[in-house]
């Protein structure tokens, strides 16, 4: 018995049944089990020393006139950036060899760094006013040592926007980094590292907050309007996607060690 080839369906094409938003979706929930351990692990690290040292000194002392919180404010950024790092050499030569095509990769590493980002800011802001509620039982002034885009932690939103932001940013300066390094090697990646962290260093300075602020300020310079600086940055971020994904593009997969 002979089997009719359908020469309306390209060779390239899934197989009967499996979907590509399905298998987008199959990409992106890998991404998130394989780097489970190490997003979950920072949120719990970062919580653990909130509660148990922060909490705990702040009792045992009495308080104290600023917020303990905002002393973590840089961490969240700087490994969201190690969090972009991470994916391109650790999950594009099993997607691909999985028959994943490099732009469904990108677009699903675009859409778990963008979830990463929503889920890290949500927790910043609920950390922030799980200790406004704390100062405020106590009596205690919940003082920001750090600039920020908001004054006051009743303002989530502003919150939520500086965190979300910085965080994006600095996953897509990872994504590049992670793929420049992996695709051309040590030296190369090092010479390409300005245009790598592009998306990281035009957020810095188009939101002016933490501890960058103090040092544009004493030169005079002045942070644009939101309206302009949020989409500014979020066109910037998903250009650092876009990029990464033009790279990857002509990238040839890696032969396995061992």
């Amino acid at each position: 018995m002979t089997t009719t080839v359908d020469k309306a369906r390209p060779a390239y094409a899934l197989p009967r049944g499996v979907t590509s938003t399905n298998r987008l979706r199959q990409v992106v929930l890998a991404m998130m089990v394989g780097t489970r351990p190490m997003l979950t692990g920072y949120w719990l690290v970062m919580l653990f020393l909130f509660l148990a040292i922060s909490v705990g000194y702040l009792v045992a002392t009495g308080g104290l006139p600023r917020s303990t919180w905002d002393w973590g404010t840089q961490s969240p950024k700087y490994f969201s950036m190690a969090l972009g790092i991470t994916i391109t050499p650790a999950y594009v030569g099993l997607m691909i060899a999985q028959g994943v095509t490099r732009r469904m990769f990108s677009v699903a590493a675009s859409i778990y760094l963008t979830g990463a980002a929503i889920a890290t800011a949500s927790l910043w802001v609920l950390m922030y006013q799980g200790e406004r509620l704390l100062y405020s039982v106590q009596g205690w002034s919940q003082t920001m040592e750090n600039p920020h885009l908001f004054h006051d932690t009743t303002q989530a939103g502003l919150i939520f926007t500086e965190f979300f932001l910085l965080i994006l940013s600095h996953e897509a300066a990872g994504w590049l980094l992670g793929i420049t390094f992996y695709r051309f090697g040590f030296w190369r990646g090092v010479l390409m590292l300005p245009l790598s962290l592009i998306p990281a260093a035009v957020t810095e300075f188009l939101l002016i907050a933490q501890w960058l602020a103090d040092v544009l300020n004493g030169i005079g310079y002045q942070r644009p309007p939101l309206a302009v600086a949020v989409p500014s940055i979020l066109v910037v971020s998903v250009l650092g996607m876009y990029v990464g994904y033009l790279l990857l593009r002509p990238m040839a997969l890696k032969q396995a060690k061992g």
